[in-house]
């Protein structure tokens, strides 16, 4: 009875705050309000004895995420009630897209099938004492060890390319020298200037 209620109770908050994230009008409210619907989210899963799941929610989506949204909003100076004027003009496309992905939903609803004689999760260890973040771990290193490793080779060729087109050389930009900051001394860094007095500014 008291898991049903907080069940109730974290998914009528997380549905509340998801609908605030689209109807606030202010950006940095409509950010709060997705680090809330985060946090419900988690519960949720934390209900469900997903805990791994709750975990990576909080400390990648909330913990970075939402965080970095918030700090680009406050920090741009955007004009929101310029961006809102063409509103009208763009909701039939925005309502066909919505439409889409409702159709979307509910096709992976429908098509929903229990995958418990699947031949990974066999592979799973099944033991009452290990916890779903161990079994987790150990089906990921062990059977899909090469596209984990894959996938980590993907985020850093990205890595790569963002740093690379963002360290264009451009004329005037003045860049650091850690070698010269390094090899400076008193004697190239420091000027001693005797002025005499009453000559000074």
């Amino acid at each position: 009875m008291i898991q049903a209620l907080a069940f109730y109770l974290f998914s009528g908050v997380l549905v509340a705050s998801a609908a605030m994230v689209v109807a606030a009008r202010n950006p940095v409210h409509s950010v709060l309000f997705l680090i809330l619907a985060f946090f419900n989210a988690a519960a949720l899963f934390l209900l469900n004895g997903a805990e791994f799941l709750a975990m990576i929610l909080v400390v990648v989506y909330v913990g970075a995420v939402a965080v970095l949204f918030l700090f680009v909003v406050m920090m741009l100076d955007i004009n929101f009630a310029r961006l809102r004027e063409g509103f009208l003009r763009y909701l039939p496309v925005g309502g066909a897209v919505g439409l889409v992905l409702l159709a979307e939903l509910v096709l992976v609803g429908t098509a929903w099938v229990d995958a418990s004689s699947s031949a990974a999760l066999r592979a799973a260890p099944a033991a009452a004492d290990v916890h779903n973040t161990r079994a987790l771990g150990r089906l990921v290193y062990t059977h899909y060890a090469l596209v984990f490793q894959a996938s980590g080779l993907v985020l850093l060729v990205a890595m790569i390319g963002a740093i690379v087109l963002t360290l264009r050389a451009r004329p005037g930009v003045r860049r650091q020298d850690i070698p010269r900051q390094l090899a400076r001394t008193r004697e190239s860094g420091v000027e001693v200037v005797k002025i005499p007095p009453r000559t000074g500014v």
